[in-house]
């Protein structure tokens, strides 16, 4: 038999983190188990258990590794046009949606009610809203309204994400000229916008 290797407890949870995403990615929520987490990893389920109480625990950790990794490959430079920095954002998420497809519709679909795994999602939303916002330098009225404009857009780009996930009503292609028409609409009729995003060309 071969011997268990001997990990600290932080390279023991990135492999379990590692292991349960894989698995969520590969199969719906409902059919992810516990014990084929542990099976997979190569630890008892109790020692599973001792890292993440219950398969909620377990994914929304991973779902939480997730969002902060997209987070970092989605930074906001100012000397940069934003448009074409959120159309690169917009890419980075669509890559990670596409590969993670279970996991992405189980957080949310199946777990859309969940106050945990909507928490993540908000404040990823959040941060991104604020990192737009704090690279136009509005004060102000002018940033509440952009602020207010940026939050819808990220919702509306989420739900197309969920329809594109589920039901492949467009391509790719066709979700992100969407996405960046829908934002193009969105901030048209604030003064000033199109020169922020740099769109004024």
């Amino acid at each position: 038999m071969t011997a268990r290797r001997r990990l600290s407890p932080d390279e023991r949870r990135k492999e379990l983190l590692d292991t349960g995403a894989r698995l969520f990615a590969g199969k719906p929520y409902h059919d992810v188990l516990m014990e084929d987490v542990a099976e997979q990893a190569g630890v008892s389920r109790a020692l599973l258990y001792r890292y993440f109480p219950s398969k909620h625990a377990l994914f929304a950790a991973i779902y939480q590794q997730a969002s902060d990794r997209l987070l970092d490959r989605t930074p906001i430079d100012p000397a940069h046009s934003l448009l074409a920095q959120l159309s690169a954002g917009l890419d980075v998420h669509f890559d990670y949606f596409a590969a993670n497809r279970n996991t992405v519709l189980a957080a949310n679909r199946v777990l859309a009610g969940d106050p945990v795994i909507q928490a993540i999602i908000t404040d990823e939303l959040a941060e991104l809203s604020r990192r737009v916002l704090d690279a136009t330098g509005l004060q102000g009225p002018d940033r509440d309204t952009v602020r207010a404009a940026l939050s819808a857009w990220l919702v509306f780009v989420r739900a197309l994400c969920v329809d594109w996930l589920t039901n492949d009503t467009f391509s790719r292609k066709e979700l992100h000229a969407m996405s960046l028409g829908a934002l193009r609409g969105t901030l048209g009729t604030i003064a000033g916008a199109d020169r922020l995003l740099g769109t004024d060309d």
